[in-house]
C-alpha cells in the first residue's frame, strides 16, 4: 500500500510540474530573450537519448524516401532554417533535407531531424512563408514536444496498470520506460493539439527574430488550408491531423499584436525563392524523364529459333486478336 501511494504522489508531482512548467512560459513571452530563456518542458527523456532516437527514425526515412539530391536547393532551404534556428530556443542542431514528394508537408523528429517535401517548397510564394512552416517545426525542436509527448503518455499509461502498483524502484521504473521507447512506432511522432498551439506560439515569435514578417505564418499556414480544399490529398493525413484552423490562425494574428513589435523592414527575397523553384522545377522535370527511361515500355522484335527475326510468322496462340465487323 505505501509503495502504491509513493508511486501515485511521484506520477502526481510529475504532472504538477509539468502544468507549472507549461504555465511558466507566460513569463517568458519577450522576443528580445529569445535565446536565453528555457522553454524546453519537461521529461524523463535526456536530450541525448531523444537525438538517438531521432537519428534512428532518420536513418529509417533517408532509406525509404526519395531525398533531393540538389546541392543548390538543399543550401537554400538548410540557410533560412539556419537563421531560424539562430533566432530561437533550440538548444540542438537542427538539420534539413528534403523529400521528392508532391504533398505539402513537413515533419520534425526527435532530436532536430528535419525534413520538407517539394510540395512545400513549391507551395509556398516567398521566403518569409517556407521560413513561417520551418519556425514552427523549430519550435516543437526547442520546446522538446515529442519528449514531453511521450514522457506523460508512458506515465498515464503505467499509471492506468496494475503494474503501476507494485513496488518498483525509480531504476526499474526508467528501465521499463526505456525499454518501451526503443520500440515506439512512427505514429507516436505525431503532436498533439497543445503542442501544435505551443509550436505556433513560438514559432511566430522565431519568425520574427529572424528578421520575417511574422504574418507570413499565418499566409503560410492559410495556403496550406486552402491547397487541402482545393485539391483534396495534397496535404497528407499526418500532417492535417492537427491542422491549421481558422481558432489558431486568429490566435496567431492576436500573438503577433500583442507581443511582436512593428519593424520598418523584413526579409522577403522573392527573386532568390523564385530562383529556387525554377531550380527544383528542373530537378523534378529531370527526374520524371529519368523515370519514364528507367520503367517506360520497350519494343523488342521476335527471333525464331536460328536467330534470325521476322522469317517464320509466329504461333496461333501468339498472333494478335483480329476484330470482326458486327453484321
Amino acid at each position: 500500500m505505501k509503495a502504491r501511494m509513493r508511486i501515485a504522489a511521484c506520477v502526481a508531482a510529475f504532472l504538477v510540474g509539468v502544468g507549472l512548467n507549461a504555465r511558466a512560459t507566460s513569463k517568458q513571452d519577450n522576443p528580445n530573450d529569445i535565446g536565453k530563456r528555457k522553454v524546453a518542458q519537461r521529461s524523463l527523456i535526456s536530450m541525448q537519448k531523444e537525438i538517438e532516437i531521432g537519428r534512428r527514425y532518420a536513418e529509417q526515412i533517408d532509406r525509404s524516401a526519395h531525398l533531393l539530391k540538389d546541392p543548390v536547393v538543399n543550401e537554400y532551404v538548410n540557410r533560412v532554417e539556419q537563421n531560424i534556428a539562430r533566432n530561437s530556443d533550440a538548444k540542438v542542431p537542427i538539420t534539413v533535407k528534403i523529400i521528392e514528394d508532391p504533398t505539402i508537408n513537413a515533419e520534425t523528429l526527435p532530436g532536430g531531424f528535419m525534413y520538407v517535401n517539394t510540395g512545400l517548397l513549391k507551395a509556398m510564394n516567398n521566403e518569409d512563408e517556407l521560413a513561417g512552416v520551418l519556425a514552427h517545426e523549430t519550435a516543437h525542436v526547442a520546446i522538446r514536444s515529442w519528449a514531453s509527448e511521450m514522457t506523460k503518455q508512458t506515465i498515464l499509461q503505467y499509471a492506468m496498470i496494475p503494474l503501476m502498483f507494485t513496488p518498483m524502484s525509480y531504476a526499474l521504473y526508467y528501465g521499463v520506460m526505456e525499454a518501451y521507447m526503443n520500440g515506439v512506432p512512427m505514429a507516436f511522432l505525431k503532436f498533439s493539439r497543445d503542442q501544435e498551439k505551443k509550436a505556433d506560439f513560438f514559432g511566430i515569435q522565431y519568425l520574427w527574430k529572424a528578421g520575417y514578417d511574422p504574418n507570413a505564418f499565418v499566409e503560410a499556414f492559410g495556403k496550406i488550408i486552402q491547397e487541402s480544399r482545393s485539391t483534396p490529398g495534397s496535404v497528407p493525413s499526418v500532417f492535417m491531423d492537427h491542422p491549421p484552423t481558422g481558432d489558431r490562425i486568429v490566435k496567431a494574428e492576436e500573438e503577433i499584436k500583442e507581443l511582436l513589435p512593428k519593424r520598418r523592414r523584413y526579409l522577403v527575397t522573392t527573386s532568390g525563392y523564385a530562383k529556387m523553384q525554377e531550380r527544383l522545377a528542373m530537378d523534378m522535370g529531370a527526374m520524371n524523364n529519368l523515370a519514364r527511361q528507367e520503367h517506360g515500355p520497350t519494343l523488342e522484335r521476335r527471333t525464331n529459333k536460328k536467330g534470325k527475326t521476322g522469317k517464320n510468322p509466329p504461333p496461333d496462340n501468339e498472333k494478335p486478336p483480329v476484330l470482326e465487323r458486327r453484321n
